[in-house]
């Protein structure tokens, strides 16, 4: 038997109830991790995944709340590593978007609420988290090819994905003294729940990537698990961009 790449590593994952972070939590379960999950909304799929990560051996837990409420992180935090014994990889998944074609119509309670879910939240917990990691140990942060091109319909998702770009590269410098590793994955187009509420089946999209087609979650989710795992032990402060073959810079 092939020796597993996560074998007994507590995994603490937001936004696993769907799409990529669906797709992670069940790629490191198949690999010997327990998962505990945050969610926002949907507790049917949250079930779901709950049950598919323990019919695959594993335990799993799952958490309802906002990664922007900074005292639901705490309690989960807590609650996480009481019940798992610890906490020795963190993915940064939970993310939201509202496409706006003119700036002048962009809500200002959209604005904040991007901007809550997608980086100020991941801080919150990030910061929570990392003391209970050890040397390593690994974050893995969600970003988006968008960070670098650019998107003309998602102003303030693309800038916290290019928050989400700078905060892993310095967290990565500060985390080198204790021996854990910070990295992000950069998807270009994805076909996942969010994308298709937001845009619909957009078959003429001219964002396509070379490979014309979105990406699966589950293609998409071999990067985090190459990051999490030994594999990576050389990599740190590094996106990598899984994205049908867009060149972009970083």
């Amino acid at each position: 038997m092939a020796n597993l790449k996560l074998e007994n590593k507590k995994v603490l994952i937001t936004g696993a109830d769907s799409g990529i972070g669906k797709a992670v939590a069940l790629l490191f379960a198949k690999e010997g991790a327990d998962i505990a999950i945050i969610y926002y909304s949907d507790d049917k799929d949250a079930e779901e995944v709950k049950s598919e990560i323990e019919s695959l051996g594993r335990k799993a837990s799952v958490f309802k709340g906002d990664v922007n409420d900074y005292k639901f992180c705490e309690e989960t935090t807590q609650k996480v590593v009481s019940e798992f014994g610890g906490i020795d990889i963190l993915v940064n998944n939970a993310g939201t978007q509202f496409p706006c074609y003119n700036i002048v119509d962009l809500e200002e309670e959209n604005i904040r609420t991007t901007f809550n879910s997608n980086i100020i939240g991941m801080i919150l917990l990030t910061k929570l988290v990392f003391p209970h990691l050890k040397q390593g140990s690994s974050i893995i942060n969600t970003t988006s090819a968008v960070a670098y091109q650019g998107h003309e319909e998602l102003l303030d998702y693309s800038a916290t994905k290019g928050a989400i770009v700078s905060f892993t590269r310095s967290l990565a410098l500060q985390s080198k003294s204790k021996g854990i590793r910070v990295n992000a994955v950069a998807p270009g187009p994805v076909a996942t729940p969010l994308t298709k509420e937001t845009f619909g089946e957009e078959e003429d999209d001219p964002n396509k990537p070379p490979f014309e087609r979105n990406a699966t979650p589950e293609e998409v989710a071999t990067s985090f698990l190459f990051l999490a795992s030994d594999d990576a032990a050389q990599i740190t402060g590094q996106v990598l961009h899984p994205n049908g073959g867009i060149v972009v810079n970083g």
